[in-house]
């Protein structure tokens, strides 16, 4: 069915929508704060925490993943190494390396920079300590995490949870839908049920996905699709996350299209400078817990 604005004359969004404006939930600003929060006990600690990442392949994108992360662990105190593999090395040789990381308590946090070129993800991430995994992966901190006991949770997961709380609106009785995997959508759907919010998985090839969000308080899309979701997909007032990133003509864009959602949503986070700087400073408050949890 064609939006109903179709064809009527000198008729846009904004007509539509004359006193509505997403209020932008600025994570640059809001990670810089976490951030500064995380140096300050970092630099009150006897020993200094370490994270360790596992860089597999020369994927440009996951070696600049990894260039975010040690700079902030460089901001915050915390120690850092990277140890890089080739594409084609064996799954049995980045295990061997986790395994070693596990034994040292200088490494209090250890990170698989995914996707994997080869290896099977699952098997290595089942390799790391649960208390040093600080991506929340590992099916231990994952079962836990569903059944409501303490664990450390993926960082972009509590990014994200961090932002809509920023929009300072009740959540209790909201209904969330999330776009994107299965593998995504779990910890958010835990997280978002704490605070009393109903969530739905939805796949962006779901003939009904824009009936679906329409009628939803909080959008979540991570699935790296320019301008996926438009004006047509949104409720008025909606709180609207976007975790898509996609290079376009040298310039990183989400899956919303912030021209056309923008006027009806009531929040909504910008790309670039949104959910990605949130995950790297939820990252580095994770790997402070994992310390923690390890040392005391």
């Amino acid at each position: 069915m064609r939006p109903l604005w179709i064809g009527l004359p000198e008729t846009n969004i904004s007509d539509m929508f004359p006193s509505m404006s997403a209020k932008i939930l600025d994570g640059k600003t809001l990670a810089a704060n976490i951030r500064s929060k995380v140096k300050a006990r970092v630099a009150a600690l006897p020993q200094k925490p370490g994270l360790a990442v596992i860089l597999v392949g020369a994927d440009p994108a996951s070696h600049t993943y990894v260039a975010l992360k040690q700079k902030a662990c460089e901001e915050v105190g915390i120690s850092f190494e990277k140890h890089l593999f080739f594409a084609t090395e064996p799954e049995e040789k980045v295990i061997a390396k986790i395994h070693e990381l596990n034994a040292r308590p200088d490494i209090t946090g250890i990170l698989v920079q995914l996707p994997l070129p080869s290896q099977n993800p699952d098997r290595v991430i089942s390799a790391i300590d649960p208390q040093k995994d600080v991506d929340g992966f590992h099916p231990e901190n994952v079962r836990r995490l569903r059944e409501g006991k303490p664990a450390i949770a993926p960082a972009v997961a509590l990014g994200i949870m961090k932002l809509i709380d920023a929009s300072e609106e009740s959540l209790s009785g909201k209904r969330a839908v999330v776009i994107g995997s299965d593998l995504f959508a779990e910890p958010l759907r835990t997280l978002l049920n704490e605070h009393g919010v109903s969530t739905e998985t939805v796949s962006h090839q779901d003939p009904e996905r824009i009936a679906k969000t329409k009628t939803a308080d909080i959008v979540i899309v991570a699935v790296g699709q320019p301008n996926l979701i438009t004006a047509p997909s949104i409720k008025p007032g909606a709180i609207v996350i976007d975790v898509g990133t996609t290079k376009v003509e040298d310039k990183i864009v989400g899956d919303v299209d912030r021209s056309s959602v923008e006027p009806v949503a009531g929040f909504l986070t910008p790309v670039p400078g949104g959910v990605g700087p949130m995950t790297v400073a939820m990252l580095m408050l994770n790997v402070l817990k994992a310390h923690e949890l390890q040392k005391y």
